[in-house]
């Protein structure tokens, strides 16, 4: 029996690197996405809700809204908010998939709230090297930009740039390949798992302390 699992989906390269990791796994039937966000958009990547929306229906799965009231919640009302949706979402779950790269100590602190509930959590990309994965990103054809730059570890000229050889052969050497020290975040607009590329433009820039992002709007 394969295992029914859903995939924590932040609209960027790794939540679509791990999808496309399970979608070729014979062990798994990817059910669908979930997504938290705060004031209609994706916190750290600021997506806006709508092209979220449109990711899932281009990959053909559903997708389950989860409103927090704040970017960082106290972790004890973060985990209900996340488990309490993905158990009325009226779809049947028994796995959790994320998109870590690092063992930082995340894949503990998810394990601890997701377990408990009566799921297996899984980590497609856990430990692996950033360098080849990037490579990986690249090759599989995900076609994805920076939309997030934090300036005190990345040039904000960075901010909107394709993310291709061209810009992994440029980045600072302290700078990692798939940005999993907060240094960048993208948006995914095409891959293969995808049944039509998204077309985006940008709405506008924000350029606020430290964070600059990138908004992107939906074209029809």
């Amino acid at each position: 029996m394969k295992k029914r699992v859903i995939v924590s989906w932040s609209s960027g390269k790794d939540s679509t690197l791990t999808l496309y990791r399970l979608q070729q796994n014979p062990d798994y039937d990817v059910v669908g996405l979930y997504t938290s966000y705060v004031d209609g958009e994706v916190p750290f990547q600021a997506t806006p809700i709508d092209i979220v929306k449109a990711q899932a229906k281009s990959i053909g799965l559903p997708l389950v809204l989860i409103e927090l009231d704040q970017v960082f919640p106290p972790n004890d009302a973060y985990q209900q908010a996340i488990i309490s949706g993905i158990k009325h979402s009226g779809l049947e779950v028994d796995a959790v998939a994320f998109g870590d790269m690092f063992c930082n100590g995340i894949e503990a602190y998810r394990r601890s709230y997701i377990e408990p509930a009566g799921w297996e959590c899984v980590f497609p990309l856990i430990g692996q090297d950033s360098a080849l994965l990037a490579r990986e990103i690249i090759e599989v054809g995900i076609v994805t930009r920076l939309t997030t730059v934090d300036t005190s570890q990345l040039d904000g000229s960075y901010l909107g740039r394709v993310y291709d050889q061209r810009l992994l052969d440029e980045l600072p050497t302290h700078c990692d390949p798939c940005g999993e020290n907060g240094e960048f975040h993208t948006l995914v607009t095409d891959a293969p798992c995808f049944s039509y590329p998204l077309t985006t433009e940008v709405d506008t820039v924000k350029r606020e302390g430290r964070f600059h992002h990138q908004i992107h709007r939906l074209l029809e």
